[in-house]
């Protein structure tokens, strides 16, 4: 049976997707038609980097967003782009063990244990894994839906995570505009949710508490 409203939500999904995308084909173009700059590495570390810092904003940006505008259907773009910012990171990940260390893992190790940066980077990157491995409907209901949201809640240390990394990155270069910009974002999300949280307490407590008899 046609269903319009889920016609709809294909429709918006096909056009993230394909818009999600775009940033990535951007840089298969620009190596392919060498427009990468003087220093192609760190071009494509650069955007891969920006992009995943964009794609986990919006995805803690969803449930404030839905609670505001009271669109419920925006919950069902989170896991894409869950799974677009974790595309990134490994790109990201995947520049940084081919570029600069041609895939020998013990020279890389030596880096992420050397450098901080590259160490809460690598973290935030190792934490996204089981994010994206269990973003199934299936691995939700192996799982649970409790122990599936208490695992997801990991996304709350790895913008941080995220945003350490691109600070110290841009620490050597003085440049703290974009890293500031991207911590007052992700801190006011993560209010939001504070804000959200205690008063659905207030609420549940409200609840329990029963009128006196007379």
């Amino acid at each position: 049976m046609f269903n319009p409203a889920q016609t709809q939500l294909k429709i918006i999904k096909f056009a993230l997707f394909a818009t999600a995308l775009l940033p990535f084909l951007r840089v298969v173009v620009f190596a392919f038609t060498d427009q990468l700059g003087a220093n192609p590495i760190e071009f494509i570390t650069r955007n891969t980097g920006d992009w995943t810092l964009y794609f986990l904003c919006l995805t803690l940006a969803v449930t404030p967003l839905r609670r505001l505008s009271k669109w419920n259907w925006l919950i069902k773009l989170r896991r894409m782009l869950g799974l677009v910012a974790f595309f990134y990171a490994a790109l990201h990940f995947i520049t940084f063990l081919w570029f600069d260390h041609f895939f020998d893992v013990r020279e890389m190790w030596k880096d992420v244990l050397k450098r901080p940066f590259i160490t809460v980077g690598f973290c935030a990157f190792v934490l996204l894994i089981p994010l994206a491995a269990t973003s199934t409907n299936a691995m939700v209901r192996r799982l649970g839906a409790q122990r599936w949201q208490r695992l997801h809640r990991a996304i709350y240390l790895i913008a941080p995570l995220g945003i350490l990394h691109f600070w110290w990155m841009k620490a050597g270069k003085n440049d703290f505009a974009q890293p500031i910009l991207f911590g007052i974002i992700v801190a006011l999300l993560l209010l939001v949710r504070v804000i959200y949280w205690r008063q659905q307490q207030a609420q549940s407590q409200k609840r329990q508490v029963k009128p006196t008899p007379t």
